[in-house]
C-alpha cells in the first residue's frame, strides 16, 4: 500500500518507520528543509510516561488565574479576537473534573507507557544514538503543599503499574546529586524512574536516515495546500506549486497545522498551539548538572540533560501562531535553572528557541482514523509528542495495516471529536 505522511516532525517520522517497517511504500512531506526542524527541534527532551497528564485537571482554573498574576508565570494569554481560542478554553474547562482528569491521564499514561516500551524495541533494533539517559525523571516540590498533593497523581500511577518514589529532600539529592548546592530550595519530589531523556531532533533526524535506507521518501520543502476528496476519500494532496501527489492512505502528521488542513473537509479538530521556549546551554561543571530530568514544580519548567548540553524548556502561550521570542519567558527559564543548578551551565551561550505544541483540550492526542476511510490523524500530542511518538506510529501502522493494535485504541482516535459537515 502506497502512504503519504503529511509532516516530518518526530511524530511523522515515527509513523513512517513502523510504516515502511510493515511493508508498505512512504513518502513523508514537509515544508521544512529537513526533518524535526519545527516543534522537535528543541523540546524539553523528556520521554515521560510518568508525568503525562492533561494540563485540564481539577483547580486548574483557579490555579491559571494565580499564574497569570505571577511574575515568572507559567501560562501567558494574549488577548485575541479569535472563536476558535475560546472555543478551545470552553472545552478543556469543561474537562477540569475528578472523573474526565481521571479518564484522561489514563489513557495518556497507557499510549505513554506503550510508546517508552516501542522506542527502546526501536533502540534495539536499529542502534540509533541520540544523547539518550535511562535515569529516570524527578517532579521537584519547593513547597510542602505540592508535596502533600502528590496522592492525586500516584494513585493513577499505581492503577496503572506505573513504578514511583516518592522522595524527601535527601532522597531528590541522592537522584541528582548537584541540588545538594541549593538544599533547602525544595521540600522533596517524585520521582519516576521508568522515564528516559534524549534529544528529539537529533532522534527524528537519525530515524529519517534510517527510514530512507529502508525506501521511504523524503519530499522536503514541500507544502501542503490542501486535500482533494471525493465520495467519502482522499483523492489526492495539492502542493503550493499545484503538484497533485496520490497515495492508497494518507496520514495527517502537521501538529498544530493539521486542523487547518482538515477544516475544508468537514473535519473539526480542536488542536490549538501553545507556544512554548527553551534554552540549551554548555555544561559548565559535571558536577553541578542535572543527571536526568528535574521538572520544576513551581514554574513548570523541565531542566534536562542531554549530552554535553542542558535543555531548560517550558511556559504555556496562548498567542496563536506567532514565532516571537520573548525576553520575560527566556528569564523565567533562567530564573528555575538559577535556582536549581546555578553552577551547571552558562546561560550566556544558551540557545533561545520557540515552538508550537499542538494541544488537544482534555490532553490525548487524536491518533486514528477519521470519516473519510483513506484519512488517519496523528496529531495533538501537546507537550507529550516526543513521549508518545513511537507508540502512535506504532499504534497507526498497525490500523493501516488492517492488525489488531497491541493497546486500547478506540478513545485514541478523533472519534470523540471529529464530526463531518
Amino acid at each position: 500500500m502506497r502512504v503519504l505522511v503529511l509532516g516530518g516532525g518526530v511524530v511523522g517520522v515515527a509513523s513512517a518507520y513502523y510504516l515502511a517497517r510493515a511493508g508498505h511504500e512512504v513518502t513523508v512531506l514537509d515544508r521544512q528543509p529537513g526533518a524535526g526542524l519545527e516543534t522537535s527541534f528543541a523540546n524539553a527532551g523528556q520521554v515521560s510516561p510518568g508525568y503525562s497528564a492533561p494540563w485540564a485537571a481539577p483547580g486548574i482554573p483557579l490555579k491559571a488565574m494565580k499564574w497569570l498574576m505571577m511574575r515568572h508565570r507559567p501560562l501567558v494569554l494574549w488577548p485575541r479576537l479569535e472563536p476558535r481560542l475560546y472555543g478551545w478554553l470552553a472545552q478543556m474547562l469543561a474537562n477540569c473534573t475528578e472523573e474526565a482528569y481521571r479518564r484522561n491521564k489514563g489513557r495518556m499514561v497507557r499510549l505513554a507507557e506503550f510508546s517508552r516500551d516501542a522506542l527502546r524495541e526501536l533502540r534495539a533494533e536499529t542502534g540509533i544514538a541520540y544523547d539518550h539517559r535511562e535515569k529516570g525523571t524527578l517532579q521537584l516540590f519547593r513547597t510542602r503543599k505540592q508535596l502533600d498533593h502528590v496522592g492525586e497523581d500516584t494513585s493513577v500511577l499505581d492503577e496503572y503499574g506505573v513504578a514511583y518514589e516518592v522522595l524527601d529532600e535527601g532522597g531528590c539529592i541522592a537522584a541528582e546529586p548537584a541540588l545538594a548546592r541549593v538544599r533547602g530550595g525544595f521540600v522533596g519530589g517524585l520521582r519516576l524512574p521508568g522515564d528516559e531523556t534524549g534529544d528529539a531532533h537529533l532522534f527524528t533526524q537519525r530515524l529519517a536516515a534510517i527510514c530512507a535506507r529502508r525506501g521511504v521518501s523524503f519530499r522536503y520543502g514541500v507544502t501542503v495546500a490542501r486535500l482533494r476528496h471525493e465520495a467519502g476519500r482522499i483523492t489526492g494532496v495539492e502542493t503550493g506549486t499545484g503538484e497533485v501527489l496520490t497515495a492508497d492512505a494518507y496520514v495527517a502528521a502537521m501538529g498544530s497545522y493539521t486542523p487547518a488542513l482538515l477544516r475544508p473537509l468537514g473535519l473539526a479538530l480542536p488542536v490549538y498551539p501553545v507556544k512554548g521556549y527553551s534554552l540549551t546551554l554548555p555544561v559548565t561543571d559535571e558536577s553541578a548538572a542535572p543527571v536526568s530530568t528535574v521538572m520544576d514544580e513551581t514554574f513548570k519548567v523541565a531542566i534536562t540533560r542531554l549530552g554535553d548540553r542542558i535543555r531548560v524548556g517550558g511556559t504555556a502561550e496562548l498567542a496563536g501562531f506567532s514565532g516571537t521570542l520573548r525576553g520575560p519567558r527566556r528569564a523565567t527559564l533562567e530564573r528555575s535553572l538559577r535556582d536549581l543548578f546555578p553552577a551547571g551551565g552558562d546561560a550566556r551561550q544558551a540557545q533561545f528557541w520557540t515552538g508550537l505544541r499542538p494541544m488537544t483540550p482534555d490532553g490525548t492526542p487524536i491518533v486514528g482514523p477519521t470519516v473519510y476511510d483513506n484519512l488517519y490523524t496523528n496529531t495533538g500530542h501537546g507537550t507529550l509528542g516526543w513521549t508518545m511518538a513511537c507508540g502512535s506510529g506504532r499504534l497507526l501502522a498497525d490500523l493501516i495495516t488492517g492488525r489488531a493494535p497491541e493497546i486500547a485504541h478506540e478513545d485514541l482516535s478523533g472519534a470523540r471529536y471529529l464530526k463531518a459537515a
